[in-house]
């Protein structure tokens, strides 16, 4: 990883290995192992995507320290202001619960609810890497 804040490689490596994840857990999805693997790929691809999408922000703007302690809303708003995001605030706040949820409670029930919503947060971040992409280029 360069230190670049645009360089795209560990946002796209991480939407890879979720994807990955997904794919082994599809095939056996009683195989708590690779379960508990795929929620840790989702941990860390939603911790670089919020981190992506305020660095991609800050260098855009005309003042970056604007995005300085910026409430995780007003972020998530202005990702969607410039077309980034596929999701809205209820969506990512959706995906930070599931995060702190599997950070906090490693229970069965939420585990499961956090496997089931896997697919859309795919979703989500394929269309923010497609997006960065088209800009960066």
């Amino acid at each position: 990883m360069t230190n670049d804040p645009l360089d795209m490689g560990p946002l796209e490596r991480a939407l890879h290995r979720l994807q990955e994840g997904w794919d082994r857990y599809r095939q056996d999805v009683s195989d708590l192992q690779i379960r508990d693997g795929l929620l840790r790929r989702f941990e860390f691809t939603y911790e670089i995507s919020h981190k992506m999408l305020k660095r991609y922000l800050e260098s855009i703007s005309a003042d970056p320290r604007q995005y300085d302690g910026m409430p995780f809303q007003d972020l998530i708003r202005s990702g969607n202001e410039h077309g980034l995001l596929r999701g809205n605030w209820e969506d990512w706040k959706r995906y930070r619960h599931m995060r702190a949820q599997t950070s906090h409670a490693y229970d069965e029930p939420s585990a499961q609810k956090v496997v089931a919503e896997i697919p859309r947060f795919l979703e989500e971040i394929r269309f923010l890497c497609d997006q960065l992409r088209s800009r960066l280029s």
